[in-house]
């Protein structure tokens, strides 16, 4: 019995390489499952550490500096800009857009840049053990999203010592995360905390994931993404009458960053998949793909010529991919 039992596994073992290379839903899963097993694994680790101090947001440095390398193990590479607006040692209210729950891997990705950070989460995930018990113990803030009042309460009491302890809170203001390619309309609560306290805001967009992420069809591919840290917004002498006034200002230039840093991880795509497709071509010694630009055209007929009318450029993408990418057209005006 035992045999067969040590044969069956290491057959699974043998199968593991080949799902990984050809099912790409296989290879969602399982990037997901190395994702989370790993930060269950480390939250086993570190909650007795975390005992010596509890709540203390400086844990999660100790949590960023086990989980980052995440990222590297299921190919993602996080590249931040505006760095030194993350550096400066000052109480700010932090938002940004929300695609999935990759974004905490670009937050384990510059967690020691921040510093002094806690992040305010959905109360639901406290009961996700060990991890939501580790993350309490590093000082997150889990609020009741269902009843606003209670909610409100809870950021209410932590808003001043976030300003005297110079601490960054991080805010998701979209509420839920949707990767859709559009930044959606912003909950008022991160703004009525940075009013009440006056001190600033400061956004931090993530491009798009599209063209590596497909939650529906079940692709998790690696991928790129531009990590912009912009200029804090600063909230003295604004009061309560000002904050659609504000919400509208922060929620116009994340939407602008986005749309500029999602356009060149998009020409960045697409001149990496035809880059491939031409070697790919080369090295198969048939005519198929040559040549790759065709008089009539100036695209093979493996190519779909796009011009992108808001960067002012015309890019080509291999028509396989073409489709996937085009999904951002539904909503946001980045692709026409």
């Amino acid at each position: 019995m035992t045999t067969y039992i040590e044969l069956v596994g290491l057959l699974i073992i043998l199968m593991l390489p080949f799902l990984y290379e050809t099912s790409h839903i296989f290879r969602y899963y399982f990037k997901f499952l190395i994702y989370y097993g790993i930060v269950s694994f480390n939250s086993i680790i570190l909650i007795p550490a975390f005992l010596f101090r509890p709540c203390d947001v400086r844990n999660l440095l100790w949590a960023s500096t086990f989980c980052h390398r995440i990222s590297t193990l299921i190919g993602l590479r996080w590249e931040l800009r505006g760095k030194e607006h993350l550096e400066k040692d000052q109480a700010c209210i932090i938002v940004a857009n929300h695609q999935s729950s990759l974004d905490i891997l670009g937050m384990f990705d510059m967690w020691h840049i921040m510093n002094k950070c806690t992040v305010v989460a959905k109360r639901e995930l406290f009961y996700a053990w060990p991890f939501g018990l580790a993350a309490w113990l590093a000082g997150l803030i889990f609020i009741d999203r269902v009843r606003g009042e209670k909610a409100r309460a809870t950021l209410n009491a932590v808003n001043h010592k976030i300003k005297n302890q110079k601490i960054k809170l991080w805010v998701f203001p979209e509420g839920t995360r949707r990767n859709t390619g559009e930044l959606h309309p912003f909950k008022k609560g991160a703004f009525h905390m940075a009013i009440d306290e006056q001190i600033p805001i400061l956004p931090v967009v993530f491009s798009s994931y599209c063209t590596f992420l497909n939650d529906k069809k079940k692709i998790l591919n690696a991928g790129n993404i531009i990590v912009t840290a912009l200029p804090p917004i600063a909230t003295e002498g604004l009061t309560k009458d000002d904050l659609d006034g504000l919400m509208e200002r922060v929620h116009w230039v994340m939407s602008d960053t986005f749309k500029q840093s999602s356009t060149e991880i998009l020409q960045r795509y697409a001149a990496h998949s035809l880059n491939n497709k031409c070697q790919t071509s080369n090295s198969s010694n048939t005519p198929k793909l040559s040549p790759v630009r065709t008089p009539a055209t100036g695209v093979g007929d493996d190519f779909i010529k796009h011009t992108d009318t808001v960067a002012g450029t015309t890019t080509v993408f291999d028509k396989n991919d073409y489709q996937d990418v085009m999904v951002i057209k539904k909503s946001t005006t980045l692709i026409h």
